[in-house]
């Protein structure tokens, strides 16, 4: 099974008998050590339903489990292959009783969470209902309840937002509802009160591997201690260099305490880069080296070395889109790359990207903006879902709303409050109310009778959800249910555009092809709360793992021949054979919040740290390069509507490029584009003339 890994690789693959935390540098093959220790646990005895691996995001749980199938064949099946949000899932949905969950909760998503608040806090302005939410999300991510944050309040301000969380709380009890960071925090109060479910899990997982420790929290360090328990089964692997989350509550006290906290802890570095040229690694080891170092490491290749880093000045933004498209046409033309998709524009912060995407549409260069709107944010992905969550969870109180109100029912906005007040009254779910034999009391008999018919309808549609099994049969059940409901009408009815109406329809066309092949059991399970199955499934159970999906494009996206427009965090993860690392400017990288941005200024008081993680980014982004990396800067930029003199960040000095950088001659840069620009006219006069 060890076959084609290197020493360093072999000793983590083989170290079976405590806790490991493995090292792994930037393309030094992390997913490929993954895979091979699961092998290796399997050779060794360990029932593969006993191996977790734990990942950050569906994505990267969806490629382990598909290299882990390709190493282990069939028995990867078994493997439990998820985020830590999925698993939380999964031991909510078996034990969450002992905590008053039935095992059909929801899970709520950012929107939702945002309306509760606005509600619980009694404000219509969805920013200030937002930053609540900020808060509420750091004091759960560091273990905190309601009436602990009060005790803990610092001013008058955090006391309101502490009082407003004990409202949300019981809000979230009455709805059967979790959010994001219940299903990290919920798991970890299973397993610390209740000793019965702990030694369920412990013997249940015999070893776990936690892909990207240094994107860890607090509380997610706990649930792996809780579930490694003394005997320390575990591997962890990551990289304290790439650590660019503490803005979401990564934290590398994770890796400090490790040692500490295990002190038979065996620790093993990954150093040999399998992705990038001796140019390209030589800039990144020189950026980092400032950094205090956990764990000192220095990352080499024996691929040779390669193309210099360049760096390249522009005059303003427009100057560098333009710089950055006549570079691209360059190495496409002069590099074995002739693919889009080999090629990447990377960024600090989402704003940077419009001047590049207009320069692309300019030489008509086919892109994508990676960390664009999920599928699952359109409206009428979420309007569907809604209705899935209902059938799941009856008393989802925000589902109920949106199902009832989307596409209008007759049911007016009176009648729903009406049927509110009268469900808050006796603390019932909306959809319990509605069949209460008290409610003739609250609602007139014209809106009763239009909520039972809605009520019956959704027990209809539940009951016919789970009796239908197989993708024929679901996507049949999918496309009545939608002209019973009269959808496709109101799509047409709310857009101005019959072409915004028909693309809106095709998404919902995509969804439900998309959801009637999960019930025919084809697919792999990206909400990664199991591994493969080739069970056909009910349409209802697949409409239970919808919530913790974050895109429906997530396979597939290899297919698309396109560039990559990223932002440096979006980027993680990823690698391209050309980078193109732009707007790397002192105030952008590093970045200088403005003194209004307070929210993300109290995350990161301490300036040297912010400046380490941002340190840390710019490593990320020069090691997503495989064979040219080229870095450039703006002499002015836009601030407002002014334009500011700019300086190259510090980061670029730190390089270390010295003699073996090499400037971009703009003007054979230019003599290029324009000879791309010439060949396409001619080519569209040809083809102009060979159709008249």
């Amino acid at each position: 099974m060890s076959a084609g890994l290197n020493l360093a690789q072999q000793e983590a693959v083989n170290y079976l008998h405590g806790p490991c935390l493995v090292l792994a540098g930037a393309g030094s093959g992390k997913t490929r050590v993954i895979t091979h220790k699961i092998a290796r646990l399997i050779q060794a005895g360990l029932e593969p339903k006993r191996i977790a691996a734990i990942t950050f995001t569906n994505k990267a749980a969806a490629e382990m489990r598909e290299r882990a199938k390709g190493l282990i064949g069939r028995d990867a099946r078994h493997v439990v292959v998820c985020t830590f949000h999925a698993l939380g899932v999964r031991m909510m949905r078996e034990d969450g009783a002992v905590l008053g969950l039935k095992p059909q909760f929801s899970i709520l998503d950012a929107d939702d969470v945002t309306k509760i608040l606005k509600d619980a806090g009694g404000t219509t302005d969805a920013a200030t209902a937002r930053s609540w939410q900020w808060t509420i999300s750091k004091w759960k991510n560091m273990g905190l309840n309601a009436a602990e944050a009060e005790a803990q309040a610092v001013d008058d301000n955090e006391r309101i937002i502490a009082r407003i969380m004990a409202r949300y709380e019981e809000r979230l009890v009455a709805y059967q509802s979790v959010d994001f960071d219940d299903l990290i925090g919920m798991p970890l109060a299973l397993l610390h009160k209740h000793p019965q479910v702990r030694e369920k899990w412990q013997k249940a997982l015999g070893h776990i591997l936690v892909d990207e420790y240094q994107d860890t929290n607090a509380t997610q360090y706990e649930v792996l201690k809780a579930l490694a328990g003394e005997r320390g089964s575990f591997t962890a692997v990551g990289d304290d260099d790439q650590s660019i989350y503490g803005w979401r509550g990564a934290t590398l006290d994770n890796l400090k305490k490790l040692p500490i906290d295990y002190p038979q802890l065996k620790v093993i570095k990954l150093e040999q880069n399998y992705r990038s040229t001796s140019a390209i690694l030589r800039a990144a080891n020189n950026v980092i080296g400032p950094n205090p170092k956990l764990f000192p490491k220095t990352l080499f290749s024996e691929l040779g070395e390669g193309e210099p880093v360049r760096v390249v000045d522009c005059d303003n933004e427009q100057h560098e889109a333009e710089r950055a498209v006549a570079r691209l046409l360059s190495l496409r033309e002069n590099s074995p790359h002739k693919e889009w998709r080999d090629f990447a524009i990377l960024y600090r912060a989402n704003h940077q990207a419009r001047v590049f995407e207009q320069a692309l549409r300019k030489a008509s260069i086919p892109y994508k903006v990676s960390g664009g709107q999920s599928f699952f944010d359109r409206a009428e992905i979420k309007d569907l879902c809604g209705w899935f969550r209902l059938w799941v969870n009856n008393d989802d109180d925000p589902a109920f709303l949106r199902a009832v109100t989307t596409p209008k029912r007759g049911i007016g906005h009176t009648t729903l409050q009406q049927l509110g007040v009268f469900a808050s009254q006796y603390k019932l779910s909306l959809f319990e109310a509605l069949f209460s034999s008290s409610l003739p009391s609250a609602v007139g008999k014209r809106g009763i009778e239009g909520l039972h018919e809605f009520g019956r309808y959704i027990n209809d549609l539940e009951y016919r959800a789970r009796h239908t099994k197989g993708a024929q049969d679901a996507r049949a059940f999918l496309d009545s249910w939608l002209k019973e409901i009269e959808y496709e009408q109101h799509l047409y009815d709310g857009e101005e555009s019959e072409t915004a109406a028909a693309t809106r329809w095709g998404h919902v066309m995509e969804f439900c092809d998309w959801m009637a092949q999960r019930c025919g059991g084809q697919v792999d399970d990206a909400s990664g709360a199991n591994a493969i199955t080739e069970e056909p499934k009910s349409l209802l159970e697949v409409a239970q793992t919808i919530s913790l999906l974050s895109t429906i494009s997530e396979r597939g996206e290899k297919e698309q021949n396109v560039l990559t427009l990223s932002t440096l965090h979006a980027s993680k993860g990823l690698e391209w054979p050309h980078v193109l690392m732009v707007g790397v400017n002192e105030g952008m990288l590093p970045f200088k919040l403005d003194d209004d941005e307070g929210r993300q200024e109290k995350v990161q008081e301490n300036t040297l740290e912010r400046l380490q993680e941002e340190r840390r980014l710019m490593y990320v982004g020069i090691t997503r390069a495989q064979r040219s990396l080229a870095v450039s800067w703006v002499k002015r930029r836009k601030k407002g509507r002014e334009m500011v003199r700019a300086l190259p960040s510090r980061f670029i000095a730190e390089m270390a490029l010295a003699q073996n950088t090499a400037k971009e001659d703009p003007r054979e840069k230019l003599k290029a584009l324009r000879a791309e620009f010439a060949r396409k006219a001619q080519e569209s006069a040809a083809l102009a003339a060979k159709t008249a």
